[in-house]
């Protein structure tokens, strides 16, 4: 492995952050009485020099990249940005020492949405674009964004490849790598400008707006105001954030041919895209149904409340209207599965992925059929395309991978003083990136009176459920 050409791409994507630190720097410079502008800059200063470090001394020249180079750049880039993206927090004090301005930097890159603040509305304005910006720029993916816009196809696709799971590229049949990609950031572009557009329309301000927006599109969640999404009690700002959080829970690929040109691979043919959506709606019948029933809701507000609610746990975005905690059992179950099974590859979602759970159902029946008759010859096809054995395999490899790391991560919770419902719905929010769990994780707590080792196991489950668990495993097999 050519350490030097690696440090150079690390280099190359750190300046991503730099320049977001920036932007957030104008912000708070443009705010009256901002003392944020003085943090953000020096925080760009040092992520600056670190980044452009490597590009001084090292000439990348014409190499091509190798996978494990692409696997060491994704990994150690988004460590850094982590690492790196905390000093603006923790330069301002206050609620931010060492783990938690970690903790906040983490999330926000990872799009988990788990904040430590317990007054959000009480940051400058300057930090709370920034908090936004980690997670907008995390959702896309930090070295997939800065290499597209930066760096020749044949380079930028190697490192996507790793950035972005294969599940998703074999969405749609015949797509290069490098359309694909292209296209998910036109997408993503889009849907945040038409969603704060939208939004402005409500009588929102354009920061509130603008923040909504990035972290809607993005799926994080983070919101700047304390009790989230439930401070502006307005059902057309509730109706746009829901088409926008599903929209960003759908293959980006998939919703450009929808509007670029007529194929069979569009928004309304889609197997996968009507399965997730036919999976939301089956969860917001049951919690209204268990809301008017158990919980003694009329049927208007249990409606919109269940909507919102399996709408953003499904995308794994956490935006909240209501206590979830204090809904009944059942409606806390299906937000449980929701936060399990998630979006569509090839989104800004988390968690397993609809794909890979109706590709995995699709298997097990295939199974089932071939072993009641031998002779059968039983194929697995999704959204039109035959998927091989190994890419069945691969499917149910990662769930059981994944719900391992769950399992780990509750064990290390509970031996850390937290009850079950907490300590296993915070494992799955934070490996899923979907924020709030129930407990003392709730839609309106936080995760700032956990013991500080809970706090860096929760850190290390979001990395490895943003990088969806491989490249991790790659890069510590590869650095023995």
């Amino acid at each position: 492995m050519n350490k030097r050409i690696v440090s150079w791409y690390i280099g190359v994507s750190l300046l991503l952050v730099c320049a977001l630190m920036t932007v957030s720097g104008i912000i708070a410079c443009l705010t009256p009485d901002d003392p944020s502008a003085i943090f953000l800059f020096y925080s760009a200063l040092i992520t600056g020099l670190v980044g452009i470090f490597p590009l001084i001394y090292v000439r990348k020249g014409s190499h091509k990249l190798t996978f494990k180079e692409g696997n060491c750049i994704v990994v150690i880039s988004w460590i850094l940005a982590c690492i790196l993206g905390m000093l603006p927090f923790l330069m301002y004090g206050g609620e931010f020492n060492l783990i938690n301005a970690m903790f906040e930097s983490v999330s926000g890159f990872t799009t988990t949405g788990a904040s430590i603040l317990s007054d959000v509305e009480s940051l400058p304005k300057g930090l709370q674009f920034w908090r936004i910006a980690t997670a907008w720029v995390g959702g896309v993916g930090i070295v997939t964004l800065f290499s597209m816009i930066m760096m020749k196809r044949m380079d930028w696709s190697m490192l996507s490849k790793t950035e972005i799971s294969n599940v998703a590229r074999q969405t749609v049949k015949g797509e290069k790598n490098g359309f694909f990609f292209h296209r998910t950031l036109i997408v993503y572009l889009f849907l945040t400008l038409a969603t704060f557009l939208s939004l402005m329309t409500t009588g929102m301000n354009w920061f509130d707006s603008l923040t909504n927006a990035m972290s809607a599109c993005s799926t994080c969640g983070f919101c700047i105001r304390n009790t989230s999404i439930a401070f502006y009690d307005n059902v057309a700002v509730e109706a746009i954030l829901t088409i926008a959080m599903l929209a960003a829970g759908m293959n980006f690929g998939i919703l450009f041919l929808t509007f670029y040109r007529r194929s069979k691979h569009n928004l309304f043919r889609s197997e996968t895209i009507r399965v997730f959506l036919a999976f939301v709606g089956i969860a917001v019948a049951a919690i209204t149904l268990d809301l008017i029933i158990n919980g003694g809701q009329p049927l208007g507000k249990a409606f919109r409340d269940a909507v919102f609610q399996a709408a953003s746990i499904s995308t794994t975005t956490g935006f909240a209207t209501a206590d979830t905690t204090l809904w009944p059992p059942l409606s806390m179950s299906v937000l449980i599965v929701c936060s399990l099974i998630c979006g569509c590859s090839g989104s800004t979602s988390g968690g397993i992925k609809i794909d890979r759970a109706l590709l995995s159902m699709k298997g097990i029946r295939r199974k089932i059929s071939t072993s009641l008759d031998p002779g059968r010859v039983k194929i697995v096809k999704v959204d039109g395309m035959i998927r091989s054995h190994e890419q069945v395999n691969d499917a149910m490899g990662f769930i059981f991978l994944y719900m391992v790391v769950v399992a780990a991560g509750t064990a290390i919770n509970l031996a850390g003083g937290l009850d079950f419902t907490t300590g296993f719905t915070a494992s799955i929010s934070c490996i899923g990136n979907v924020g709030p769990g129930f407990g003392d994780v709730g839609s309106m707590a936080n995760y700032a009176n956990l013991p500080v080792f809970i706090k860096l196991s929760s850190m290390a489950e979001m990395l490895i459920g943003r990088l969806e668990i491989y490249p991790l495993l790659y890069f510590l097999s590869a650095s023995r």
